[in-house]
């Protein structure tokens, strides 16, 4: 079972899922318009019923947070349902492309490495992953200096950044999602570095068809459902990559808006076991 901002539902392979959603929107905030219904206040009634269940997940996923007291209540949560064989998955929203979203703090920035600390594995992007080790301004430094070395050193360079991550805050598994790769003569493609267990490799896939919202998002929900299979994140990595490749793949040749995301329902069968 997983908690992070979106509906409940269901994790495919027949266990129940459940949402703590901190909001509920009639549609994403890429649009010109949307209303939302803060659901925060309504959080602490429902984790009342779930302590008279001895309710205890096989996973927890957290992902966007608006500000730092919304991730206090995913840290209470934590405390309140995250048993020693609870697996958790953070996805550390803060910033890409080298800057900041509008939501980071500091605050904000100190509560994602208290989750960081307590999960299996993060997900962050590489602005993200250089936010959780070392702040704002050396990010920017950082991520400046990565943009004039050769494409050899920097991919090192992201590794060692991966590594760090894991001795920092005693990581099993970090994958650090969205990395641009281009080899001379060749396509440019989109990695994902994912360690675990002191191993490291490079999950590509072909770049094409620009940007779309919530490819993050269902990346992330891979890796959790795989998570409590107990597949590697190297496995869960490539399902995702595939997964996602096929769904850009069908909103390219449609023609889908780019807030509409992508068209991935009829390829929910490539996840099966």
């Amino acid at each position: 079972m997983f908690t992070d901002s979106s509906d409940p539902g269901d994790l495919g392979d027949g266990s129940p899922g459940v949402s703590t959603s901190h909001a509920v929107l009639s549609n994403q905030t890429g649009y010109e318009s949307y209303f939302c219904e803060d659901f925060t206040e309504h959080m602490e009634p429902y984790m009342e019923q779930w302590k008279k269940r001895g309710f205890f997940p096989d996973g927890i996923y957290t992902g966007f947070l608006s500000d730092d007291k919304q991730a206090d209540r995913i840290l209470k949560f934590m405390d309140a349902f995250a048993g020693k064989d609870t697996l958790i998955l953070t996805d550390p929203v803060m910033g890409d492309d080298g800057a900041v979203y509008p939501i980071y703090t500091e605050e904000l920035r100190s509560r994602f490495c208290e989750l960081t600390r307590r999960s299996y594995v993060i997900t962050p992007n590489l602005t993200e992953a250089l936010l959780l080790l070392y702040g704002k301004e050396k990010m920017e430094e950082i991520w400046n200096k990565l943009q004039k070395v050769s494409e050899a050193r920097r991919m090192e360079e992201i590794r060692e950044i991966g590594c760090g991550l894991a001795r920092k805050f005693s990581l099993p598994a970090v994958v650090i999602t969205g990395v641009d790769h281009r080899e001379e003569g060749q396509p440019l493609k989109m990695g994902n570095l994912v360690l675990e267990n002191g191993n490291s490799s490079w999950v590509f896939a072909e770049k094409s068809g620009g940007s779309y919202s919530g490819t993050g998002d269902l990346f992330a929900s891979v890796l959790s459902a795989g998570l409590v299979k107990r597949y590697s994140m190297k496995t869960c990595a490539e399902l995702a990559v595939d997964f996602i490749s096929a769904s850009i793949r069908d909103a390219v040749e449609e023609g889908t808006d780019r807030n509409d995301g992508v068209c991935f329902e009829q390829h929910l069968g490539m996840l099966l076991p």
